[in-house]
């Protein structure tokens, strides 16, 4: 009986303290509450992929959290239902201080884990192993309308709701190529590198897979939101 006492208790201060951070009479920094915008300039958290699942289907929190992050993005119309692969609330990216090898679309939620992705995991990473920046991404696309690994039957890849982004290398400032094909297994600082981004990686997407996956990722790194 004590115990269902003191948890009722625990249960009862939780609530309060959740209703407290809500009405924003127990202020917290904004990283920190769960209902504050997500901040792409804020290093990712333990709220960071609520934060994200939230933007799914709220396109003003989308534009409200992609303005300060300095991606560039464009609102593209949501196809007609009956689409065989139906799109919502899709934006193209374009591009950042980094550029891309191509423009590609990507759900809200892809298109700000790729901005916090590229400040807090990949230029890091390119600092740490090489002092100098990536400039560019290369990249295999985003949207496809298929199944997982193109199979007749099965579950929808989550490329056939742009929620996923295949990595394919990157060009440093130096004009050096890096490419997750010819580089993944060697032993060098590009190889290092590699590694490095992967591993930052999946402190900005929920699903990470890469070369030592399977054969299938062996010329790139999947990075979605499923």
């Amino acid at each position: 009986m004590r115990f269902f006492k003191l948890l009722g208790a625990l249960l009862a201060l939780s609530a309060a303290f959740a209703v407290g951070v809500w009405r924003g009479w127990l202020p917290l920094p904004a990283e920190w509450n769960p209902w504050s915008p997500l901040d792409v300039r804020s290093s990712p958290n333990l709220l960071t992929r609520y934060k994200l699942g939230r933007l799914q289907d709220d396109p003003e929190l989308c534009d409200q959290v992609l303005k300060p992050s300095g991606l560039r993005v464009s609102n593209q119309a949501d196809p007609p239902a009956d689409a065989a692969c139906p799109l919502r609330n899709t934006l193209r990216v374009q591009g950042a201080d980094v550029a891309l090898s191509s423009s590609f679309l990507a759900s809200c939620p892809l298109a700000v884990a790729f901005a916090l992705f590229e400040r807090h995991s990949l230029q890091p990473a390119a600092q740490a192993v090489f002092g100098q920046a990536v400039t560019r991404v290369d990249h295999l696309g985003s949207f496809a309308c298929r199944n997982m690994y193109n199979r007749v039957e099965g579950r929808l890849s989550q490329h056939a709701s742009a929620n996923a982004l295949d990595i394919a290398g990157f060009r440093l400032a130096d004009g050096r190529s890096i490419s997750v094909l010819k580089d993944w297994s060697g032993e060098g600082d590009s190889a290092r590198f590699l590694r490095q981004v992967r591993d930052g990686a999946c402190d900005d997407f929920n699903v990470v897979l890469s070369p030592d996956y399977n054969a299938a990722h062996r010329n790139h790194s999947h990075l979605d939101m499923g």
